[in-house]
C-alpha cells in the first residue's frame, strides 16, 4: 500500500531524485520556461513553487534595502541561504530574490504553468513544458534579412 507515500519515484534513487529537482528548479529559474516528461514537470511545480515562496517571504525586506534592520537582515540571509539548498547558480539565486520574487510578490501561488506539447520520439514519452507565469518571454525567430 501507498499510504502517506507521496511523490513519484521516477525509478531513481532519492539522492539521484534530489539533484534532478535542484537542476530542474535551477534550469527554469534561470530559463523561464524548460521541457520535460509530464510525469517530472506534474511534480516540478510543488519544488519551484516552494523554492519561489522563499524568494516572495523577504520581498519587502528587500525593498527596504539599508533601512532593515539587523534582524530583518537576518531573515534575508536565511531565506536566500534556504533557497540554496535548491537552487545551485549565483545567476538563478539573484533572478529568484530580484525579478522572481517581486514579480509574485502579490500573488498567492500558482507560479508556475504546465503546458503539455508532444510525445517524444524516442520512448514515446509525453512532454510538457513548465514555465514561470508571466515571466517566460518567448524569443520571435528573426526576420530574414532581404
Amino acid at each position: 500500500m501507498r499510504h502517506r507515500n507521496s511523490g513519484r519515484k521516477l525509478g531513481r534513487k532519492s539522492a539521484h531524485r534530489t539533484a534532478l529537482w535542484n537542476n530542474l528548479v535551477t534550469s527554469l529559474l534561470t530559463h523561464g520556461r524548460i521541457e520535460t516528461t509530464e510525469a517530472k514537470a506534474k511534480e516540478l511545480r510543488s519544488y519551484a513553487d516552494a523554492t519561489i515562496g522563499w524568494g516572495i517571504s523577504v520581498q519587502a525586506l528587500i525593498a527596504k534595502g539599508e533601512n532593515a534592520t539587523v534582524a530583518e537582515k537576518a531573515k534575508i540571509v536565511h531565506a536566500q541561504r534556504m533557497a540554496r539548498r535548491t537552487v545551485k547558480t549565483r545567476e538563478a539565486l539573484a533572478r529568484l530574490f530580484g525579478e522572481v520574487g517581486a514579480h509574485f510578490a502579490s500573488r498567492k501561488g500558482g507560479y508556475t504553468r504546465l503546458l503539455k506539447t508532444r510525445v517524444r520520439k524516442g520512448d514515446a514519452a509525453p512532454m510538457a513544458f513548465v514555465e514561470l507565469v508571466g515571466l517566460y518571454q518567448p524569443v520571435a525567430p528573426a526576420a530574414p534579412a532581404e
